[in-house]
């Protein structure tokens, strides 16, 4: 997952970036240019630390509330003072002037998102709740000012004489499009339709949010009988006895759900009624009734969703909201998901036949259901690959994976070095800091690591800034990654399984994109692009976990040294298209359901208006998909969908982006490996016409300048074992050969 740009609801981020101006011959009354409030207290200006990283020693919870406002406040000046600017507008007067206008709400929203990220409390959930409904009113009044529209209007009309650059142009041309997409160009009337559903569509997607964290907390599975605990390692069930006590239940044991439907110790335990209970705590953790149940939430932001596109005349959201992704439309992302379905839905019932037959050939007398899946699949990779998952973690140390896995393959790559530091403050004692150096010696930025699950911590793992990179603000990046990795017990090594070590050099792929931004503008630097594109440069970084010279450098026993065996590596990859029926089953019927709620018309939208009418909307849309949901639930149900329903636009309309970009993805693998691998020469070549260009350029011919080509759909299916014959698919029992 990405960095989230903050600043009422993702949105102001993005008009910031830029607005233009009006006609010389504009006749307008000269006006007092408006006095520019000055801000008090940390966040007014920039810290003082290295590259204006956050000084978590001066920063307190008091202090978010009267920053917000006074942010607001000051950059409702500096607007205004831009709109009733006496001067015929140019470039630099509207453009650049607007697009500099807020830092202190800049400054304090980045360190409060990455704090309700990754580390809230009772008192920033309650900041959140109160702030998120005026910042997207903030929002509005500069999204919908008429005066500024029509300067950003008049330059933008004159745009094809002003000679700008190719990174001014864009600037123009976002600013334009994005003033128009928010409802610039909207009747009065319209206007404050569109205010009122933004305001109300903020304060739904904060509690969603809100709710949902303390719902995953809550919907933890307490045992108390350790028998149950029966497969899973010491180290886990040490670690569950420990959450028990914090949590207040000492002598019992609490297994942590993560934020995906599959939950990992589904895997291991070996209590059948155990996993059932814990497969349904995760599916119904949202849908119990109560303070905990977000499926009212769900049917409200769903109808202003809908509303909000129809006011723009568009049929529904997915339309309305893919108006700046590289796939363009609804129909080009639904016709890329749906060519797969057909070969999908076989691959999920092939499998499932044979886990069925593992499970008879065991002794059991049922067959396979969700909660079953992991551990047959599991016991059937073991006999076609030999391979034992607990044999491979005593490989992956995290802090050598870190270092010397995802370190070192940046080295290798674009000639980066990491250096610890432990002089800047941090959020949690478990966050790490590195000074991150160029090629050229210089300081590229500084990088802060939080790996560990945490119950004030949301699901999942992502990449942000703390500090954007900017030309014309003398900026370099700070970024984090955080990580949600269960914590080993005190004393024990810090062993990761081979899929967190594959998020590690996902996320940190989000953080080169970052460190190699190289923009004049703050908001069309490093990630500050398409969601249907973002995520393509992370993917392709994982590539490197499995890399032969990479994986030698870091897969080493942590008691003995000793590398990781060639022979369990080519296990590994051998196994890497094992179980896609699942793996990427449960992907494509999420990103299909999320289309599914998003195509809903305003009248359709308006019928679902009960948590009961949520859950069976959602039984009729993934009963119609094609696939064997019954075996292969999807990735996120609709009421713990964070990434769709936790702020006002995210990735609603958008899950397909992991699927889009997994194609790009498959691709570039394929031209690293045609082109030598990991060698400098291709590291530079993906970051001088990728990884550097952030959001100033279309993004097919950003592709092409770096492949050559145009994207190419049949590796993904190829490395998913979805193309030609039975590859990818689980074995029959005792058949070691196909």
């Amino acid at each position: 997952m990405i960095k989230t740009r903050l600043f009422a609801a993702a949105a102001l981020g993005a008009l910031l970036a830029g607005c233009t101006t009006m006609p010389e011959a504009m006749d307008r009354p000269a006006t007092a240019t408006p006095a520019i409030p000055e801000g008090t207290g940390y966040f007014a200006s920039d810290s003082t630390l290295p590259l204006r990283a956050p000084d978590f020693t001066k920063i307190s919870d008091a202090d978010f509330k009267p920053a917000f406002e006074q942010g607001m406040a000051i950059q409702q000046a500096e607007v205004a003072a831009i709109a009733g600017n006496p001067a015929a507008p140019t470039f630099e007067n509207t453009i650049v002037a607007l697009e500099r206008s807020g830092k202190m709400l800049s400054r304090v929203g980045i360190v409060f998102g990455a704090l309700t990220g990754a580390n809230t409390n009772d008192t920033l959930d309650a900041i959140d709740a109160e702030i998120s409904p005026r910042l997207a009113a903030h929002s509005d009044a500069i999204n919908l000012n008429p005066e500024l529209f029509a300067r950003v209007k008049a330059v933008y009309d004159q745009r094809a004489s002003l000679n700008l650059d190719t990174e001014d142009a864009k600037l123009l041309e976002e600013t334009y499009k994005g003033m128009v997409h928010a409802g610039a160009q909207l009747t009065p009337a319209q206007k404050e339709q569109v205010k009122a559903i933004n305001t109300r569509l903020s304060t739904a997607t904060t509690n969603f949010g809100q709710t949902l964290t303390q719902a995953t907390k809550d919907a933890a599975l307490v045992i108390a009988d350790q028998a149950r605990l029966a497969g899973l390692s010491d180290a886990d069930i040490e670690a569950a006895k420990k959450a028990a006590t914090e949590r207040g239940v000492p002598g019992k044991a609490v297994v942590a759900l993560q934020n995906t439907t599959q939950q990992p110790a589904l895997a291991t335990l070996k209590d059948r009624a155990t996993r059932e209970a814990l497969f349904d705590a995760s599916w119904n953790r949202a849908e119990k009734g109560g303070a905990n149940d977000t499926r009212a939430l769900v049917a409200e932001i769903v109808q202003l969703r809908a509303q909000k596109a129809a006011l723009f005349g568009d049929p529904d959201w997915a339309t309305y909201q893919m108006w700046d992704r590289m796939a363009k439309n609804p129909r080009t992302a639904l016709d890329f998901m749906q060519q797969m379905v057909p070969a999908l839905e076989a691959t999920q019932r092939r499998d499932a036949a044979a886990l069925n037959a593992e499970i008879k050939a065991s002794g059991g007398n049922f067959t396979v259901k969700p909660w079953d899946w992991a551990m047959y699949a599991d016991k059937l990779k073991a006999k076609k690959f030999a391979l034992d998952e607990d044999a491979v973690k005593p490989y992956f140390e995290m802090k050598r994976v870190l270092e010397d896995g995802v370190f070192f393959a940046a080295n290798k790559l674009y000639g980066l070095s990491f250096k610890q530091r432990t002089d800047l403050p941090v959020y949690n004692p478990d966050v790490w800091t590195y000074d991150v150096t160029d090629r050229d010696g210089s300081q590229l930025g500084i990088f802060y690591f939080d790996p560990f699950q945490r119950d004030n911590k949301r699901g999942g793992a992502w990449m942000s800034n703390f500090v954007e990179q900017s030309k014309i603000e003398g900026t370099k990046p700070v970024i984090y990654n955080v990580h949600n990795i269960p914590k080993a017990p005190e004393g024990q090594p810090q062993l990761i399984s081979f899929d967190w070590v594959e998020t590690m050099f996902h996320e940190f792929g989000h953080a080169l994109h970052g460190f190699f931004a190289n923009q004049k503008y703050e908001s069309l630097s490093g990630t500050a692009t398409a969601r249907d594109f973002v995520e393509y440069p992370s993917q392709v970084n994982e590539m490197w976990a499995s890399y032969p010279e990479v994986l030698a450098n870091y897969a080493r026993h942590y008691k003995t040294g000793e590398p990781i065996p060639q022979a369990l590596i080519d296990k590994i990859q051998a196994a890497s298209k094992f179980d896609q029926g699942y793996q990427f089953g449960e992907t494509v019927e999420a990103a299909l359901l999320d289309m599914k709620w998003h195509a809903l018309t305003p009248q359709q939208a308006a019928a679902i208006n009960t948590p009961e009418a949520v859950s069976a909307f959602e039984a009729k849309a993934l009963g119609e998909l094609g696939l064997a949901v019954d075996l292969v639930p999807p990735r996120y149900r609709t009421s713990y969908f964070r990434h769709i329903f936790s702020d006002p636009a995210g990735y609603s309309a958008g899950y397909y982006s992991y699927l889009w970009t997994q194609m790009l993805d498959r691709d570039s693998r394929k031209w690293f490996m045609d082109h030598g691998g990991l060698t400098r020469e291709n590291g530079d070549h993906f970051r001088a016409t990728v990884l550097s260009q952030g959001g100033t350029q279309d993004y097919f011919d950003m592709y092409r300048k770096f492949s050559g080509h145009e994207p190419d759909v049949q590796p993904m299916l190829e490395a998913l074992g979805l193309s030609g014959g039975n590859e990818g698919t689980v074995p029959s029992t005792g058949d070691e050969t196909n």
